[in-house]
């Protein structure tokens, strides 16, 4: 009743505006037009700047948003500039003291840092406007800090299990597994195999996969106690999750367990063909030289029962508005066209993962594919600003994990890192 209220309300008023404005309607075509030809010229000789981060922006997708928000907008211009990200903190930082950027992509992982500096522009009010309410929820926690929005996602990916397809057939594997039993039934087949030299090759501080079993277990990493943060790695979801990870990292015969994926790089102890599987991002693929794309198959990490696969860790990027900007009206433009549906299935196309579950069927790639499948139940590491000294080496994860694989005691192992994560998450800034 009371919406019909509110509608019957609206329509009367509306009326009363047109009867006012002319009688043959007439004058209010042409009232009409001139208010959309001001809209339309609002921007009219300025120039906003926005920043995208090497290797993310899809192809098209900046010419394509480029082209719509100058068409739209006659006489703006919107300036592409590329960043690398090695150093990019430091660079960030200055420009948006500075207020050289307006809009600027920006890590899932470094969002809080930014906004709690007062860098980023707070777009709590604008959410539904740029298209918030259709957000996936899970990706869009990145982006708020202390209940205030400060960006926009724009895309993630997570890892996946990449696999031989040869070594498989030499196994007589003709199915990717559903469960874990089901993959670790797998492991053994290819231990069995001559010439595999690996059924799986995973480094003993493989943290984000650890941190996908976690997630599955309904386990944080950390998690706030009152106004202090306390770890996560003595939790009993934390140890079942530990237990599968230490079966896992036991079908690895040369993972060393004292290193991570990156040392060496896994892509190349993969790509000299003898291993079975690996788990990892697109980007860790080896050179087609190597292994021929066609050769290397992807499904999700399993989980323990059928219905849904393990949880991963959600890396991606966010877009904000740096709150110096001089043009954040129309920086705010610009992120309506830039998330539109059209520009974000461009960024499932090139497959990587869209904000919203509507467009995942655009998603092309069967790495895209498979990583999409397991999107659903990923999460993103704690939403703080000091997060960033938790990676920084010594990496407390990383340490326990070690440390626990190589036999030390779960519990004392786990308070000991659990206090070097709360050490590190409650300093001050």
């Amino acid at each position: 009743m009371k919406r019909q209220l509110i509608a019957a309300v609206g329509v009367a008023a509306m009326v009363v505006g047109l009867a006012a404005c002319s009688s043959d309607g007439k004058k209010s075509e042409g009232d009409s037009k001139s208010s959309s030809a001001s809209a339309a010229d609002k921007y009219k000789g300025k120039t906003l700047k926005v920043w995208t981060m090497s290797g993310s922006a899809p192809k098209g997708w900046t010419d394509g948003v480029k082209a719509e928000f100058e068409t739209t907008y006659p006489g703006s211009k919107v300036e592409f500039a590329t960043q690398e990200w090695g150093g990019i903190g430091a660079k960030v930082t200055a420009a948006l003291s500075e207020g050289s950027v307006d809009v600027l992509e920006v890590g899932n992982t470094q969002t809080a840092g930014y906004a709690s500096s007062g860098g980023l522009l707070d777009i709590t009010k604008d959410k539904a406007a740029l298209g918030g309410e259709t957000w996936a929820a899970n990706q869009n926690e990145s982006t708020i800090l202390d209940g205030k929005q400060y960006a926009a996602p724009w895309y993630v990916t997570n890892r996946v299990v990449a696999y031989n397809k040869d070594l498989w057939a030499k196994a007589g594997l003709t199915d990717t597994p559903k469960t874990l039993d089901e993959f670790y039934a797998d492991l053994e087949k290819l231990k069995a195999t001559p010439g595999v030299v690996d059924p799986i090759y995973m480094p003993g501080q493989e943290w984000y996969v650890y941190f996908g079993l976690l997630t599955s277990e309904g386990g944080k990493i950390a998690k706030k106690d009152g106004d202090k943060w306390v770890g996560g790695l003595g939790s009993p979801e934390s140890q079942k999750a530990f237990e599968t990870y230490k079966k896992l990292q036991g079908y690895s015969a040369t993972g060393p367990k004292d290193k991570d994926e990156a040392t060496p790089q896994q892509k190349d102890v993969f790509g000299q063909g003898n291993v079975g599987t690996m788990i990892g991002l697109g980007w860790e693929l080896p050179d087609e030289k190597a292994i021929p794309k066609d050769k290397i198959g992807f499904f999700p990490l399993p989980g323990k029962t059928a219905d849904k696969p393990s949880g991963v860790f959600l890396g991606g990027s966010n877009l904000a508005i740096a709150s110096q900007s001089k043009n954040t009206d129309m920086a705010k433009d610009f992120l309506k066209i830039a998330l539109n549906d059209k520009n974000e299935g461009v960024v499932a196309a090139a497959g990587n993962i869209p904000n919203k579950a509507s467009l995942n069927s655009q998603i092309t790639g069967d790495f895209a594919k498979a990583a999409q499948s397991a999107a659903a139940v990923g999460a993103i590491t704690p939403n703080t600003p000091n997060w960033a000294s938790v990676e920084d080496n010594p990496n407390p994860i990383k340490e326990f994990l070690t440390a626990a694989l190589q036999g030390g005691d779960f519990a004392s192992t786990a308070k000991k890192y659990d206090d070097e994560i709360a050490k590190k998450l409650n300093q001050k800034q």
